[in-house]
């Protein structure tokens, strides 16, 4: 009979493994992949427009997912912070096989920890069966078992904060960031895509610039050889111009080097479907007389600057920063105090009275009181002034980026302003030297000028039409920084 109770004994000790073994924290399945699908630029016939250069890096550019993933490694751990409060179910069994005594019990026990007070609340169900030595008479129990129910709190020390509720609030502000860390990754990467989509559409201008000065002089030169052939010209003028064929091959392969280099920039953030990296080739530059205009810097410059750096993400972080630093301050602070806990205790046992007789049939109410305080506390004051150091240096730091980013987005509308009026001078310039071209071969047709000036005016417009690229292009980086500076996600494919 002894041992078929014992049998009985067993049954909440398993249930409660069982129960235990078969419970499985929830996955944690984030889908950080967008629902649009990136343009197959590898497939893709005609000019290239940022539009689809913004969409291709900002749905496949790897840093983009790697944010995403950092986002959901500090959700992982923001889950597994909350786990310092989950429900804990433990199991007990004790029996003596042999001896002179043949007293054993089983238990199950549930605790659940609670946030106010740093509080714990716990409640177990025991039974007992047999005979204890007297230094365990504890053990006993009625027939149909014991309940207890009960609760711990703090009131010094861990009654507002601990170690527990610091790491989830720290976690959530972590993910927080984390956050704000995806939107600014993919701010830069949106930016130095379209800085490298431009500077591939002025590399593909450039070349288109000095072809035409190459075409001239070949076709120069095959009038120029039948001129000698003839007699009408001295060779030197056949020479000379073989002089400006050289330079002017040179000056074409400068600038196809520039134009590949500047598509494998550009093939760095334009991806396929498959993530794989596209170099875009010359017949897929856009027309450059048909793309919208740069913005005005006085239409930009409407809004101040104060209130359009408000939402940047690296001041945003730096507020939760502060706030995840006053935390850690808080903490420290609380390893300050002396610990004093509280206890109360409920207990009653059911049932016909068992061996351990009828002091152990009753309703037992206990109360207690710990108390504990290191003497000297150094380790606590030296983590308390490490963190106070800590959330200093954090606000001085939070000062000088916003310094900083209101002098670049002040330093980009005045690079954006005098890139318009340079592009502005340029394009007069362009005009100017076009005249003048145009005048010396006339001249030079006539016999009334000499072939070294219509080379030279030839450069001279090449030169110009290059700086009106170059001014095109420093306007279209300058508005690129200043929508990237001012969040200006519609402009960056972001919306």
């Amino acid at each position: 009979m002894k041992h078929a109770r014992k049998s009985v004994l067993l049954l909440p000790g398993l249930a409660l493994a069982l129960l235990c073994a078969g419970t499985a924290a929830p996955a944690l399945a984030q889908d950080i992949v967008p629902n649009a699908e990136p343009l197959d630029v590898a497939l893709k016939s005609g000019p290239l427009l940022p539009d689809e250069v913004l969409r291709s890096s900002a749905l496949t550019f790897p840093s983009i997912l790697e944010a995403f993933e950092r986002e959901a490694a500090t959700r992982a751990d923001q889950l597994a912070a909350d786990g310092a409060f989950d429900l804990m179910l433990k199991g007990e069994y004790y029996d003596r096989m042999t001896g002179f005594y043949s007293g054993g019990f089983a238990k199950a026990e549930a605790r659940q920890p609670l946030r106010p007070y740093g509080a714990e609340v716990f409640g177990s169900y025991r039974v007992s069966d047999g005979t204890f030595p007297t230094y365990e008479n504890y053990n006993y129990t009625n027939n149909l078992g014991e309940v207890k129910v009960g609760a711990l709190f703090s009131l010094l020390r861990n009654r507002d904060i601990d170690s527990r509720r610091f790491a989830i609030e720290d976690t959530r502000l972590a993910a927080t960031q984390a956050q704000l860390d995806v939107m600014l990754v993919r701010l830069n990467v949106q930016h130095e895509a379209l800085r490298a989509y431009w500077r591939w559409v002025a590399a593909g201008e450039e070349i288109r610039v000095f072809e035409e000065l190459l075409e001239i002089a070949e076709a120069r030169q095959i009038g120029l050889t039948r001129e000698v052939t003839e007699g009408a010209r001295a060779r030197i003028a056949l020479t000379e111009n073989e002089q400006n064929l050289l330079r002017r091959r040179t000056l074409l392969e400068q600038a196809r080097r520039d134009f590949l280099v500047a598509s494998n920039s550009l093939g760095f953030y334009l991806r396929g479907s498959d993530g794989q990296m596209v170099v875009p080739t010359r017949e897929m530059l856009p027309d450059l007389a048909r793309m919208k205009s740069v913005a005005r810097p006085e239409v930009l410059a409407a809004t101040p600057v104060s209130e359009v750096i408000q939402s940047r993400p690296e001041l945003q972080t730096f507020r939760l920063a502060l706030e995840r630093a006053n935390n850690r301050v808080a903490l420290r602070q609380n390893d300050l105090q002396p610990s004093l806990n509280a206890s109360v205790e409920l207990s009653r046992d059911f049932g016909q009275i068992g061996p351990g007789g009828p002091g152990f049939d009753s309703t037992d109410t206990v109360v207690g009181l710990t108390f504990s305080v290191p003497l000297q506390r150094r380790e606590a004051r030296g983590r308390l002034q490490r963190a106070e150091a800590e959330l200093r240096e954090t606000e001085l730091r939070q000062r000088r980026i916003a310094d900083q980013i209101t002098t670049d987005v002040n330093n980009i509308l005045a690079n954006l302003g005098a890139a318009i009026k340079l592009a502005d001078l340029a394009d007069a310039e362009v005009k100017q030297a076009n005249q003048m071209v145009q005048a010396e071969r006339t001249r030079f047709r006539l016999g009334a000028g000499e072939f070294f000036l219509v080379n030279a005016r030839e450069e001279t417009a090449a030169n110009a039409q290059i700086g009106a690229i170059r001014a095109e292009l420093a306007g279209r980086l300058a508005e690129a920084s200043y929508n990237a500076a001012t969040m200006n996600l519609q402009a960056l494919g972001l919306e």
